[in-house]
């Protein structure tokens, strides 16, 4: 493992260098002005660098943001207006680009989900609730692993942060497994650790606030469409999914890995033993419980019982619980709990998404991707078919999906643009897309909280490939299923 790391870091030099190779190469590229304007052959340029840097992680993501916010400002501010191309567009003009996506509404809600799962932590509350999920199912092994399954949906519910629902339950199953004189090497601690890892993943699909990288599509979709998709309507659209899918990961799991007993004696007594030593509910522990109840009912009755939308009103609860002697937590305490850089990125990513779809890049490359297959005179689900296999083998090469979001929602936004539907089919079609973003079920390296759960020695990349196959294979039938039954009967396609 620490050979492998090592090799990897002497690798970032090349990549760097790799990234800057495709960066000039692109920009230098002779351009005739036809259906690709030359600010938009840059945001490609741009887009090919952050790839490169995005996948190879040469650079920590906070730095490559830097680098991309620095390239649109430059490059962009040198190349011909699209307006008119006898005069350049200027360095302040692209500057706004390159800064738009800090404006976004998503990113303020990003950055008010970093807080709540800080609260979360900071009171406990969140290893509280899946104690109490696993107190309720059982000692044995298959109540066990249906636990680590329920433990994942209710904190999806209510911490919109994957590596924070994983970093909760994973050392909690791991202390199970401990307890019963099982190492972390053991079947037992890799059927339960994988489970808890899968299901966070699934459940990201489900629940609008559950990961960031739904948030950056639905900036887009914002942007690009004027819409806004309430929490309620992406509940509707996406929850059938995470319920089936949920079902299936039960049943792959207890198949696919074998562990050395079917019952831990005692377990029972070992999280009521945790339970114990967080103590009775506290002061700080209520009001968050309280805010989180009241948050998912605004949440969910987001334009019907009130006019407020889902930024409005997790920034005002934020504000609550940072409140002296009525909140929860200080901004001190908050701040040193939250990764900034994560913010940076997320903006970072939308604002290079933004900037493709301004100067026509992601049109033009939507159409050298997919106009020679003729999707536009394809059925519905025989293009959905074919994208999502393509969105599946890319998402291969990223280990953040919100960084694949960025690269992705772009070019399906334009692609969705250019096939004969209405629109309000067409923000279906990206929304679908964004859905299988979220999968992450192949690799370790897939997805953040994968990467948590791996560090952890209790499972091999082969196990995790092992359930990620079969669960890879149901989701991508159940998306085609889905879109030619009830996506279609509500609407969405």
């Amino acid at each position: 493992m620490a050979t492998e790391a090592t090799s990897k870091r002497n690798l970032k030099p090349l990549w760097i260098v790799l990234a800057f190779a495709a960066l000039i190469t692109i920009v230098l590229l002779p351009n005739s002005g036809g259906d690709l304007p030359v600010v938009g052959q840059r945001a490609l340029a741009i887009l090919a660098f952050a790839v490169i840097l995005w996948v190879t992680e040469a650079v920590a993501y906070p730095v490559s943001s830097a680098m991309i916010l620095a390239a649109i400002a430059v490059l962009l501010g040198l190349a011909p207006s699209m307006e008119d191309p006898s005069v350049q567009m200027g360095t302040k003009e692209a500057l706004k680009l390159a800064l738009g996506g800090f404006s976004s509404s998503s990113v303020a809600l990003v950055g008010a989900a970093l807080f709540l799962a800080a609260a979360m932590q900071i009171t406990n509350l969140h290893k509280r609730i899946a104690l109490w999920v696993l107190s309720l199912v059982g000692t044995k092994t298959k109540a066990l692993v249906v636990g680590a399954i329920l433990v994942a949906i209710v904190l999806a519910f209510v911490v919109p942060s994957a590596t924070a629902r994983a970093g909760a339950v994973v050392p909690i199953l791991l202390g199970v497994v401990a307890a019963f004189g099982l190492s972390k090497e053991s079947r037992l601690a890799a059927l339960l650790v994988i489970t808890a890892t899968q299901a966070v993943s699934i459940w990201n699909v489900g629940i609008k606030t559950a990961a960031a990288q739904n948030l950056v599509a639905l900036g887009f979709i914002n942007s690009e469409f004027g819409v806004d998709i309430s929490w309620g309507k992406w509940f509707m659209y996406a929850a059938p999914f995470s319920v089936i899918m949920s079902f299936v990961l039960f049943f792959v799991m207890i198949k696919l890995i074998k562990p050395e007993t079917d019952n831990i004696a005692g377990g029972k007594e070992i999280i009521r033993k945790q339970l114990q030593d967080l103590g009775p509910l506290k002061h700080k522990e209520i009001t968050l419980i309280i805010t989180s109840v009241l948050l998912l009912f605004f949440w969910s009755t987001e334009g019907k019982l009130h006019p407020f939308d889902t930024t409005t009103i997790t920034i005002l609860a934020i504000a609550f619980l940072l409140t002296p002697k009525l909140g929860v937590f200080n901004w001190k305490e908050a701040s040193s709990r939250i990764d900034w850089g994560t913010l940076i990125v997320f903006a970072v990513g939308i604002s290079l998404g933004t900037t493709l779809l301004g100067t026509k890049g992601a049109a033009w490359l939507s159409n050298t991707i997919f106009g020679s297959l003729g999707l536009e005179t394809m059925p519905i689900i025989a293009t959905i078919a074919l994208v999502t296999v393509f969105n599946i083998v890319i998402h291969l090469g990223f280990a953040s999906a919100t960084s694949l979001a960025s690269a992705l929602i772009p070019v399906f936004i334009a692609l969705a643009i250019s096939l004969p539907m209405p629109l309000e089919n067409q923000i279906g079609f990206v929304l679908i897309q964004q859905f299988v973003i979220c999968f992450g079920f192949l690799l370790p390296v897939s997805a953040p909280q994968n990467m948590l759960a791996y560090g952890t020695g209790a499972f091999t990349t082969k196990d995790f490939l092992k359930s990620g196959i079969p669960l890879t294979i149901v989701g991508y039938i159940l998306i085609l299923l889905l879109s030619a039954t009830y996506w279609k009967w509500i609407g969405l396609l």
